[in-house]
């Protein structure tokens, strides 16, 4: 993806910031994953990594955390999924970390707390460069149609450390393993726009005391 600058208005006065977007491409002796970014989109998203709930769930990210988002994947799937899945997390979150840069500008603290039906998850994130992540998730069934519900843990274990922000996920109901999943997802697309959206008050400046991230 392009860089190009884009426009902040911020106490009138006319402002640019460089646009976040990223491309990254990962490849091992079990998975070949390419994954491209745009913090600044309107929600597209193109999801093949060959399994199909993750797909979904990749696509909730772009919908709710308004990123254009592609990822494609091939992975020894033949074997299970835990690899294709941790290695797209990983190659998501190399992405997010060269998308943000050094940070400035942005709101860098994000929640959000999702319903879906009986289900209510929170997440709080900070984009603190220091990878964290504390998961409270209690999923009952083992799977939800083929994909192993231990993955969850693994798929955002691997955005936190490539990403390098503090993620605490926190289920405060539900019964239904497809909707306590889903809204986590969701919740956490939604904590990720808020804190990766641009303060208009200090739109140049790194969001820390130290002024470093």
């Amino acid at each position: 993806m392009q860089t190009q600058d884009r426009p902040l208005a911020a106490s009138g006065a006319s402002l640019t910031y460089p646009s976040r977007s990223a491309s990254v491409s990962r490849t091992t002796g079990e998975t070949d994953v390419q994954v491209s970014l745009n913090l600044d989109g309107t929600g597209q998203c193109s999801a093949k990594t060959g399994i199909p709930f993750l797909d979904h769930m990749l696509h909730q990210i772009a919908s709710h955390g308004l990123i254009d988002l592609e990822v494609a994947a091939t992975g020894d799937i033949e074997i299970d999924d835990h690899h294709t899945n941790e290695d797209v997390g990983i190659t998501l979150g190399m992405a997010l970390h060269q998308a943000l840069g050094d940070r400035k500008g942005i709101t860098r603290f994000g929640h959000f707390v999702a319903p879906l039906d009986e289900s209510l998850v929170q997440v709080a994130l900070d984009f603190s460069g220091r990878p964290h992540l504390s998961y409270g998730l209690e999923i009952p069934t083992q799977r939800v149609g083929t994909y192993d519900t231990q993955l969850v843990r693994e798929f955002f274990v691997a955005v936190v450390n490539h990403s390098q922000m503090t993620l605490h996920i926190r289920q405060l109901d539900g019964i239904n393993s497809h909707h306590i999943i889903e809204a986590t997802f969701k919740a956490f697309a939604r904590a990720m726009r808020m804190a990766t959206e641009v303060d208009p008050r200090r739109a140049h400046l790194i969001p820390s005391s130290k002024g470093v991230i």
